[in-house]
C-alpha cells in the first residue's frame, strides 16, 4: 500500500526533472509535455489514494523532513501541470519528433495527438472528482471527456515483455501478486443476473471463472471462500483470476485470461472510462439523452476490449439489463456499469467514485460493508490509505500530527474531494 508513494516520489520522482531539463536544452517540447502529463497524472492518482501529500516541498534538496500540503493544492497543480503539458504537445518547432520520443514511449510510440487525450483524460478525472462542490462544472467534463480517448485504439495501456517475473504484468500468473485474491459477490452478481434483471451478462466467462460445477461463485471481503473449507470441495472452489484451480500452482501450466495473463497490457485510461465520465456528468447536469449515448457507448467499448461477439453484445445492450431509454437511465446503472469496465484495472478509480457516493448501496446496488470493521476504524469505512510508512511513520511523524496523520482512525478520515 505504499506503492503508489514510491511509484510517484522515487521511480518517476525526479527523473522527469532531468527529463526537462535536458529536453529544454534540445528544444524537445514534445519530451518535456510527456514528461509533465505523466507527473500531473501521478500526483492525481497519489492524492486520490492518500489524500494530503507533499507538495511544495518535495524533492527540494537538503531537507530530512518534508510539510503536507492540502489535497486542493494538490488538485490545483495537477490543472497547472496538464495545461503546460498540453502547451507543450502542441508545439512543433525545435526538436519535437515523433521518431525520437517514439524510441522510449512504448505506449503511444511518440505520436503527441494520443499524449494530448491522456492530458485530457487527466483532466477530465480532476475535474469530476469535485462532484459533491458547489464548483463542479459537468460541462467542463464533458468538454475534457470529448478531447480525450476517442475508441478503444486511444487505450493508455503499458505492455510488458511477459517472459518472466521481472518483465512481466503485474497481474499475470507468473508474477503470482494475485494468487489469493477472488472475485467478490457484490461483482459476480453485477455479471450474473442478480443485479440486472436476471441477465447474465456476456462478460462472466471473459472476465472470470466458474466453478468446476459451472456456477459461478464470489466472496464476501474478510470471509474467504467458503467453498474452501473441507476436503469434499473440488467441484465449488473458487477458481482464481487466472481461471485455474487453487490445486494448480505450476505456473508454467497457467497461461491466464482477461488483463490476467503475462502479456496483458497494464492499463491506466481506456475508452469505456472516458464515457462513463462523460455519461455521469451529463446526467448531472441533466441532459439525459447525452448522458444515455454515452453510456451505451461505454458498455460497447467494454464489451469490445473485453472481445464479446457483436450478436452478445448487441443482445445485452437490447436486453433488460440495460435501460432501454435516455428516460429510464438512473446514475446506479452508470456507475454500475463503470464498476464492471473499471474492475481490477482501474480499481483506484472505482475507489474515487465510491467514496464520492459514500458506498451508498443505492447507488451500488447490492454491496454491502463487511460484518465487523478493524478495531482502528472505530465503526468506519476507510476513505484514504497511510502515507508510506517507512518513509513517513518513521523520519516524518512530527509532519503527520500536524493534521491528525499519527491517529489511530486517520485512514476513516474523508478526503477534500468527496466533501462538498
Amino acid at each position: 500500500m505504499g506503492d503508489i508513494w514510491r511509484s510517484h516520489y522515487w521511480s518517476i520522482g525526479k527523473n522527469v526533472d532531468l527529463i526537462i531539463a535536458e529536453a529544454t536544452k534540445k528544444e524537445q517540447w514534445d519530451y518535456i509535455g510527456v514528461s509533465q502529463a505523466i507527473r500531473a497524472w501521478s500526483w492525481q492518482t497519489l492524492t486520490d489514494y492518500h489524500g494530503e501529500v507533499i507538495l511544495k516541498q518535495a524533492w527540494e534538496p537538503n531537507r530530512f523532513v518534508f510539510d503536507y500540503d492540502s489535497q486542493e493544492e494538490v488538485y490545483a497543480e495537477v490543472q497547472r501541470l496538464s495545461n503546460l503539458a498540453l502547451e507543450n504537445l502542441n508545439k512543433t518547432d525545435g526538436g519535437v519528433s515523433q521518431a525520437s520520443l517514439a524510441r522510449g514511449d512504448l505506449v503511444y510510440k511518440g505520436d503527441r495527438s494520443k499524449w494530448t487525450k491522456f492530458v485530457y483524460a487527466v483532466l477530465a478525472r480532476n475535474a469530476n472528482h469535485l462532484s459533491n462542490k458547489s464548483s463542479y462544472n459537468p460541462d467542463k467534463v464533458i468538454e475534457y471527456c470529448n478531447k480525450s480517448l476517442a475508441s478503444n485504439d486511444d487505450n493508455f495501456g503499458i505492455p510488458p515483455a511477459g517472459t518472466s517475473s521481472t518483465d512481466g504484468n503485474f497481474y499475470g500468473p507468473t508474477r503470482q501478486n494475485v494468487q489469493v485474491f477472488r472475485p467478490t459477490n457484490f461483482f459476480v452478481n453485477l455479471l450474473n443476473g442478480t443485479v440486472f434483471s436476471g441477465v447474465q451478462d456476456p462478460r462472466i466467462s471473459l472476465m472470470i471463472t466458474a466453478s468446476p460445477d459451472g456456477i459461478y461463485r464470489g466472496v464476501d471481503p474478510g470471509k474467504g471462500d467458503p467453498t474452501n473449507t473441507t476436503a469434499n470441495n473440488a467441484t465449488t472452489r473458487i477458481p482464481t483470476f487466472w481461471g485455474n484451480s487453487p490445486s494448480v500452482t505450476n505456473v508454467a501450466q497457467i497461461s491466464g485470461k482477461y488483463i490476467f495473463t503475462d502479456k496483458a497490457n497494464h492499463f491506466i485510461f481506456t475508452y469505456a472510462e472516458i464515457q462513463f465520465m462523460k455519461a455521469e456528468a451529463a446526467f448531472k447536469k441533466g441532459d439525459k439523452a447525452m448522458a444515455y449515448d454515452a453510456f451505451k457507448k461505454g458498455i460497447t467499448a467494454h464489451m469490445d476490449f473485453t472481445k464479446v461477439p457483436a450478436a452478445q453484445r448487441d443482445a445485452y445492450l437490447a436486453s433488460a439489463a440495460v435501460p432501454q431509454s435516455a428516460d429510464a437511465l438512473t446514475i446506479s446503472d452508470i456507475m454500475l456499469q463503470k464498476y464492471i469496465a473499471m474492475w481490477v484495472l482501474g480499481s483506484i478509480e472505482t475507489w474515487v467514485d465510491m467514496r464520492r457516493y459514500d458506498y451508498s448501496s443505492s447507488v451500488y446496488k447490492g454491496f454491502a460493508f463487511p460484518t465487523a470493521f478493524y478495531i482502528d476504524n472505530n465503526g468506519k469505512p476507510a476513505y484514504r490509505v497511510r502515507p508510506r510508512y517507512n518513509s513517513e511513520y518513521v523520519w516524518n511523524l512530527e509532519s503527520l500530527a500536524k493534521f491528525g496523520g499519527d491517529k489511530a482512525d486517520y485512514h476513516t478520515v474523508k478526503p477534500w474531494f468527496m466533501l462538498p
